[in-house]
């Protein structure tokens, strides 16, 4: 079990990493952390009872030898649910990406017709964050001297025309630091 075990904590980083269960992004140390933490509680809650109904199929099996089959089954049980989970999130998170891709050519083309020059010089350099998942972006564009952004909240739910409004010219960066 134990080598199985060790190999597939580095599989379920892979998984994590690539296909992440929740979120964007993990890095491969935290996904390994994840698989490492279920793969732990798994193989200590399951691997006795699956070790038990072991043994009632296969009586002649010491009850070491058919724990450690029952943890080698609950390690793969925890790897294919990793990646059956990354795998049913992974097409949220591509709608995600492209509903933030719409909210940006909808920003561009706003700030592209209606901002002053100084920041329509500089429309293909957007900064978006999100506001509302899948919906609600603010997305900012920095002026000739990068001292001030244009800055257009986006609702992508709303139709094209009336869907980008002015937002102010502080950046996005002092609103992720709580300072705007």
């Amino acid at each position: 079990m134990w080598p199985a075990f060790v190999a597939l904590i580095a599989v379920d980083a892979v998984i994590g990493h690539l296909l992440p269960p929740v979120g964007e992004k993990q890095s491969i140390v935290a996904a390994a952390l994840g698989g490492l933490v279920l793969n732990l509680i798994a193989v200590i809650l399951l691997s006795w009872p699956l070790g038990v109904l072991l043994r009632r199929r296969r009586p002649d099996l010491p009850m070491t030898v058919a724990r450690d089959y029952g943890g080698t089954v609950v390690v793969l049980l925890v790897t294919a649910g990793l990646l059956g989970a990354g795998l049913a999130h992974r097409s949220s998170i591509t709608s995600e990406q492209q509903t933030m891709r719409d909210a940006v050519v909808r920003a561009q083309a706003y700030i592209g017709n209606r901002a002053p020059d100084e920041f329509r010089r500089n429309v293909n350099l957007p900064d978006a964050i999100t506001i509302q998942t899948g919906s609600i972006y603010r997305v900012c564009v920095p002026g000739a001297h990068a001292i001030r952004t244009y800055c257009v909240i986006v609702d992508t739910q709303l139709p094209f025309g009336r869907s980008v409004r002015f937002a102010g010219y502080e950046p996005n960066s002092s609103l992720a630091r709580g300072t705007g």
